[in-house]
């Protein structure tokens, strides 16, 4: 009884062994990795000289300090790379979290075809920012000091957020593994990390959601060196409620790119639901909004702030907040109630440099206001940031290009239910028996 089971189960003859399909994998590794298309495009050549001499201009870093590149002091450690690579960039990842809740956990299949691509994008930005983050470490090999135990600071908001960072990059990574699992024609493992997703989501909303305000409790320790009308004891909320409307403000803008840039790989489902999907978005969005500011006007009255507006710094903060929150508001309630995609998009645009403005006033601008001599970042600094960006986008576009981001292949679905119905048949044998 027991050999015919096992033979029911055994591999067919002339299976290929675990060697073969790596020889196998690799070798189509090796071929996916050269390049598609025309190589002097006006974006290659572009990117690619501020990449190389990005390149040039981190190992000068590395080698001769943060001095070298950097306009950084022991009275502003903190400078753009910290402020608008890592603060802001972080918040630009948040659309990953959301869209992931509500597609995996509220079941609004509407938003489905762009999970997976903004699930890549929240990677990407965690992974090439904590890359920024080395870049800024004056003993960048200490990085790994919380993660091994040694000088934890289990007392530092640091702590919390190193550990964030690490897990959800790893979260991330395993809520895009069934699309690398296609690409690799691996429908087995496509259906094991897909029964993982429901968990990672989960495990991934609670870290987004701890360390997003993270970032944000960082700043609750310079009461006196920021600004009134930026400080706040609500700082980590605000900073949480404002990663949901800027990740998804940056999915609407990283939609509207590529639904025209890679309009081959998108699929009729997405292209004929692309307006509704970026009208439910901005209903989001302007909910999102509604509670921030709602907060911000808490803290006007709480902190007496009206008593800093008649100022430069008081002229400013209304500019921030009336321009790129009262008006992103009234543009997207105008937007859905006219169903105009183009003012949504419009309105994304705006909504994201109100959060670069915001995140930048709270850990550059407005840190240490009343110095004589301020920070400016070095023209080093800026090119080094725009490299960064520059290489995202270069592997946002080799994964896009290549793997099933916009969808599940067909031959991927195709694979995963002849193995189900193998499996099937695997059963009825074995209990026949």
């Amino acid at each position: 009884m027991a050999n015919k089971i096992d033979a029911a189960v055994a591999p067919a003859a002339g299976s290929p062994t675990v060697w073969q399909v790596a020889r196998d994998t690799f070798r189509f590794i090796l071929k996916e990795l050269k390049p598609k298309g025309k190589m002097l495009t006006p974006f290659n050549v572009i990117t690619g000289a501020i990449i190389l001499v990005g390149l040039v201009l981190i190992a000068i870093r590395f080698a001769y300090g943060l001095g070298s590149v950097t306009n950084l002091s022991q009275n502003y450690p903190w400078g753009i790379w910290i402020g608008f690579d890592v603060v802001t960039g972080v918040a630009f990842a948040g659309g990953a979290y959301v869209l992931s809740f509500v597609v995996h956990i509220l079941k609004v299949k509407k938003y489905e075809p762009i999970v997976r691509v903004t699930v890549l994008n929240g990677f990407l930005a965690y992974v090439f920012y904590a890359g920024a983050l080395l870049l800024d470490l004056g003993r960048p090999w200490n990085v790994i000091n919380p993660i091994i135990g040694n000088s934890f600071g289990l007392s530092s908001v640091l702590f919390l957020v190193a550990w964030h960072f690490m897990l959800y990059m790893i979260t991330e990574f395993l809520e895009f593994s069934p699309a690398v699992a296609e690409w690799l024609h691996w429908p087995k493992a496509r259906r094991i990390l897909e029964g993982l997703t429901t968990g990672a989501v989960i495990f991934g909303i609670t870290l987004s959601t701890l360390h997003q305000s993270g970032l944000g409790a960082l700043f609750l320790l310079a009461p006196t060196k920021i600004h009134p009308l930026w400080y706040s004891h609500n700082i980590p909320v605000m900073f949480f409620i404002s990663s949901i409307f800027a990740g998804l403000s940056m999915v609407m803008i990283e939609s509207t790119f590529t639904h025209r840039v890679f309009k081959n790989r998108i699929g009729h489902e997405l292209h004929e639901g692309h307006g509704a999907i970026l009208l439910g978005l901005a209903k989001g969005a302007v909910g999102a909004l509604f509670a921030y500011i709602f907060v911000k006007m808490i803290d006007f009255v709480h902190y007496k702030l009206w008593t800093q507006i008649a100022s430069p710094m008081g002229y400013w903060y209304l500019f921030e907040l009336v321009g790129f929150v009262v008006l992103p508001i009234a543009l997207f309630l105008t937007a859905i109630r006219r169903r105009s995609v183009k003012l949504v998009q419009f309105t994304a645009f705006l909504t994201a440099v109100g959060v670069i403005l915001n995140r930048l006033n709270v850990s550059v601008i407005a840190f240490k206001w009343y110095e004589t001599v301020r920070y400016f970042p070095s023209w080093m600094e800026i090119w080094v940031t725009l490299a960064i960006i520059s290489m995202e986008l270069w592997v946002f576009r080799w994964v896009i290009n290549r793997m099933p981001v916009f969808g599940t292949e067909p031959a991927a679905v195709e694979a995963a239910a002849e193995t189900a119905e193998d499996m099937e048949v695997v059963r009825w044998k074995a209990s026949v028996l």
